[in-house]
């Protein structure tokens, strides 16, 4: 696969080490990012938890906070 860079204005292929950068940073930036959409998901998770356990809904616990 042929990627392309831009080198101080000029577009180029990238060399075999560019590519290898860049494709070990997208395999990072991918774990990353389901990393931080699973703590979301736990920390959505455990909000309803608690509004369950309390009985009450988002709304009225904006209510009580805010």
């Amino acid at each position: 696969m042929t990627m392309k860079t831009n080198d101080n204005g000029i577009d180029r292929d990238m060399t075999e080490t560019e590519l290898a950068a860049h494709e070990a940073w997208a395999k990072l930036a991918a774990a990353e990012a389901k990393k931080q959409a699973k703590a979301e998901a736990d920390k959505a998770t455990a909000k309803q938890a608690l509004l369950d356990r309390l009985g009450i809904t988002a709304d009225e616990a904006a209510l009580l906070f805010g």
